[in-house]
Formats: C-alpha cells, structure tokens, sequence
C-alpha cells in the first residue's frame, strides 16, 4: 500500500456506514449487546470471536473501527486493541509459551518486556535468553530445542539497533518458533515486519498510533490462525480489551498518523543532522541512511521517525542532569508519540556489555524543528559551562 492510499485508508477503512449521517462515529459505551431471541443469541455466542458484539470485554464497534485499520496497516488478517502496550505485548508472549517454554530476545527490547520476560515468567516456567539479534549467529547460537518464540524490537527505542528480519525469521520458523516483534517506532507507516515473516506485530498505540498524549492503548496484528488462538485464550481470560472511549480517541489519532509521521521524520533527521555536528556529541542513534546499519534500514523500512538517543564527550551524570534541567521545550518524561518533546537521561547496562554508560534520548514533538535545535544548543552550552 503506498503512502497515499495509507492516508485515505486511515480515513475510511472500517467507517463505511455513517449513523444519522454523522460524519464522526458515534461511541458505543455499553458493556453488552442484547438479542432479539433465542436463535440470534444462540449463533452470536458460537460466533463471539469472530466479529458479533456480544460483551465488550471481547468484542465494541469501536474497537473494530481502530483494528480493522490496524490490521491494514500492517498487512495482516486480523488485528486485536488493548488496554496498554503490555496488554498487547503480554498477551501476543503468552500465546507463544507454556511451562518448560525458552524464549530468545533482542537485548534492548522495551524495558517493561525485558522484565516480564526476565523476572514474571520464570514463575511459570519459562526461560528467555537475551542476545544481540544485529547478528543473526547470535541469535542461533542462543536457540534450544525448546524455544518457541523470537522476540524482537527493531530499531529499538533506547539504540535503535535493527534486526534482519527475513533471515530471523526463517531460521526461527525452520526450528518450529513464532516470531513477535515490537513496531512502535515505525506504526505501520515506515516498516511492515509481517512482510518479512514476522507472525505478530505489536504496538505500544499509546505512541505514535493515539499520538495525542492522553490515551493508554495496545494493539498486536497477526495472521487468521493465530488471532483465533489469542481470542479464546489470552483475549478473552486476561480481560485486557480497550474500552469503546478511548477506543474512539485511537480512532481521532489514526487520522492524522501519516501526516504526523511525516513531520517525525523531518524534525528527527533535522535534530540528527545538528548533533552529528557538534564537537561535543559523540555518538548518535538514529534510524536513516546515515545509520551504521543502512543497507538494512533501506531493505525494511521506508522512512524514519523522531525518537533518538546520543552520548556526549567527557561524559559525568552532572553533564547529563545539568543538560536535561537547562531543557525548556523538551520536558522530563517517559513515552514519546505524542505531540510534546521529551528527553530522558538512562544510564544503561546491557547484557553483552561490561559496564553502563549513560545515553540522553529526546523524543521531538509537534514543535518547530529550529526551536528544538535550538533548546538543545542552549542547553549543551550550559552543560560544558
């Protein structure tokens, strides 16, 4: 789907009919549906995961409205929409494992992932394995017999490492593995892993696909098969679904995703280009041709967002805490995807590294491009003083 026919898709998909006229959908806030008699409630609960409202713990008009154009988005059969990121990250891990289970993952996945993979399931029996997937040796060295799932994030959101996709995922699947991949940072605009083989696609929504900052959503896209699978089981005994309100916000933000994601990557290559210049700017971590790996970023995705991360000279936590402080338009502040600016100081520590080191990540907004360029100058200036 080209980039044009995304945006008229992100308009109309799933809208077709309009109630009263209403140009704007109405919300459906009501926990269930009723039926007119016995046979029609009858054949709505033998079709409950399909697409017939019955409650709204499974199934709301406004969630399908958001799924349908998820689920496009991404190119597969279906899509489902949470309550959280977590929701939909959680629930696609656990239709994947059981007791005795292995996962692999890339070690700079979501922090929040890493921990309900390294701490909360071990409690049940499963095990992960975190390695650098930049090499894909790495990646089948750490496989067992008992892995059932690959777990990926490409680029991540703190190094914005890229994984090769297709040679994962054959390898991953010739070994009877799933493989489930985070695509927060693309939205389904600049990278469709399910074009590689990836066999669930997951979303923090509360990123780029609500991008107003005030909605807390999740959303996972996969095939027919496994869609069925995680309605009955996941789906509808974890309870996790969005509920119809800011389902409908979801709706409002998915309008404006391709204009939105096409002044991310304006703004992120402008502010990229700035600190690559600066003499006192290190390393930068961004998603573009200038990327380290490039070949890649030009073989999976066809543009790049306003999420980075960059190490300075000489580096101290007072350089760090003094530059954050001096910040005026960028604010202190976890997320990103939403219309306002926001920087976080992270002192990392990853498994195949002896020590941490500090990396500032900014996420730039919906301001102009040379007020941001300009608030981190000011504020590099104050942190070097």
């Amino acid at each position: 789907m080209n980039q044009h026919r995304t945006w008229t898709m992100l308009q109309h998909l799933g809208e077709e009919e309009h109630l009263a006229g209403a140009v704007t959908p109405p919300i459906v806030q009501t926990s269930l549906f009723v039926m007119p008699d016995v046979a029609t409630f009858r054949e709505a609960m033998s079709g409950q995961f399909d697409r017939t409202d019955v409650y709204s713990r499974i199934s709301n008009p406004n969630m399908a409205q958001v799924e349908v154009k998820v689920a496009a988005l991404e190119g597969t059969d279906h899509a489902r929409v949470f309550s959280s990121g977590m929701a939909a990250i959680s629930a696609a891990i656990l239709s994947c494992t059981k007791a005795g289970a292995h996962v692999v993952a890339d070690e700079t996945v979501y922090g929040p992932t890493q921990e309900f993979l390294r701490d909360y399931l071990p409690r049940f029996g499963v095990e992960t394995t975190f390695v650098d997937a930049r090499e894909v040796q790495n990646v089948t060295n750490a496989f067992r017999s008992n892995t059932t799932l690959l777990y990926l994030e490409s680029p991540g959101s703190l190094l914005f490492r890229l994984q090769d996709l297709t040679a994962l995922c054959d390898f991953a699947h010739g070994q009877g593995a799933m493989v489930a991949m985070d695509n927060s940072y693309s939205a389904g605009i600049f990278q469709q892993p399910a074009k590689f083989g990836v066999d669930i696609v997951v979303h923090s929504a509360t990123k780029y696909l609500c991008g107003h900052s005030d909605v807390v959503a999740g959303a996972l896209a996969c095939s027919k098969e496994h869609y069925s699978k995680i309605m009955v089981g996941e789906v509808a005994l974890l309870g996790g679904a969005l509920p119809p309100f800011p389902s409908w916000l979801m709706l409002r933000g998915m309008r404006t995703l391709g204009l939105r994601m096409n002044q991310a990557q304006l703004v992120g290559n402008h502010m990229a280009a700035y600190l690559r210049q600066h003499d006192r700017v290190m390393v930068v971590n961004h998603v573009g041709e200038d990327h380290p790996q490039a070949n890649l970023y030009r073989k999976q995705m066809s543009g790049s967002a306003s999420l980075l991360s960059f190490e300075l000279d000489g580096v101290t936590e007072h350089i760090v805490e003094t530059f954050c402080d001096a910040l005026q338009i960028f604010q202190m502040g976890v997320s990103w995807g939403g219309f306002e600016s926001l920087v976080v100081p992270i002192n990392l520590k990853l498994p195949s590294w002896s020590e941490s080191k500090w990396i500032i990540r900014l996420y730039c907004g919906l301001e102009d491009p040379a007020d941001l360029v300009a608030d981190v100058d000011q504020a590099l200036k104050k942190a070097y003083a």
